[in-house]
């Protein structure tokens, strides 16, 4: 006896709504770090924005856009001009996504130890790259980048991210407001990493505005030479001009082997698989919850560790 197959009555959706690159930047997942940080009390929780979600997979998509939209209205960037710049790879992966979807050149100066996977990306992206010299780190990439807007101001708009205030304004607009949403208003504590320092500055204003007993914790590598790509030692670094040391209640250092190991607890305690500096940022948003009895602690995750495959520390027990 043969049986007739049912089928499911299926209706037709509405048409799919229409997204440009731009329109996913922002509104990143804010995820909850429970086995790292099971040695605190359960009334401190630590919960971390998941960056890599961004469409150029990483936090610098939101300054990035920002500078874009910023140069377009004042007229600074227009067809005929290349988006000129600085960066460890980051910014430019960012730069490269976007301004390549708005139809933009690109020309960047990026640091030559900078991993491997950054560069065969931005490769990728049809970005136009020249490697400083390695001994120098951001601040040699900072110095080229300059020369060349100096030679050629006709050719090139210097988007000079570490200056520009549309770097840390991108944050006061959509991290800080998103934070405070996404803890339901609940968040006591920021950590950030100090690079630009825009994650910190445009965040940690608009967290204040919010409520000014919020406390905003910077942290920064030990020493001048070390291994968390796209953050600076200040004491030792070209101080980026939208940086105001007066905003952080706290500062922390992190050393790379810290930065390492909790990077690789990350992976395989919590299964986030993250880059180095959001292995730092863990580390220090920890170290901010040991000192608690209660609080709500928010820190950056920038990206995703598939920019970091090559490290050799990803061996180590």
């Amino acid at each position: 006896m043969s049986h007739a197959l049912t089928l499911p009555q299926f209706r037709l959706s509405p048409p799919m709504t229409s997204y440009s690159l731009a329109d996913l930047v922002g509104n990143t997942p804010l995820i909850r770090l429970r086995r790292v940080s099971a040695s605190l009390p359960d009334s401190v929780e630590i919960y971390a924005k998941a960056e890599w979600f961004n469409p150029g997979g990483s936090v610098k998509d939101r300054p990035a856009l920002n500078i874009l939209r910023t140069a377009e209205a004042t007229g600074q960037l227009t067809p005929e001009k290349i988006l000129l710049d600085s960066t460890s790879g980051n910014m430019g992966i960012a730069y490269a996504t976007l301004a390549g979807a708005l139809g933009y050149k690109v020309r960047l100066v990026i640091p030559e130890n900078a991993s491997p996977e950054r560069m065969m990306i931005l490769r990728a992206l049809g970005a136009e790259f020249t490697l400083s010299s390695p001994l120098e780190g951001s601040d040699g990439a900072i110095r080229e980048a300059r020369a060349l807007a100096e030679a050629e101001p006709n050719t090139f708009y210097y988007a000079n991210q570490y200056d520009n205030p549309a770097n840390w304004q991108a944050h006061y607009q959509t991290t800080g407001p998103e934070i405070i949403e996404q803890t339901d208003r609940r968040v006591t504590h920021f950590v950030a990493g100090l690079g630009t320092s825009g994650t910190l500055m445009g965040t940690g204003r608009a967290l204040k505005e919010f409520d000014s007993n919020i406390r905003l914790i910077a942290f920064q590598p030990d020493s001048a030479f070390h291994g968390l790509e796209g953050l600076k030692h200040m004491p030792t670094a070209i101080l980026p001009g939208i940086y105001d040391a007066n905003l952080a209640d706290e500062n922390l250092e992190i050393t790379t082997e810290v930065a390492h190991q909790m990077t690789r607890r990350l992976a395989r305690e919590e299964g986030l698989f993250v880059g180095i500096s959001s292995g730092a940022a863990a580390a220090a948003a920890l170290r901010v919850g040991e000192k608690l009895k209660a609080g709500v602690i928010v820190t950056v995750f920038p990206d995703a560790g598939y920019k970091y495959v090559s490290e050799r520390f990803w061996e180590e027990k």
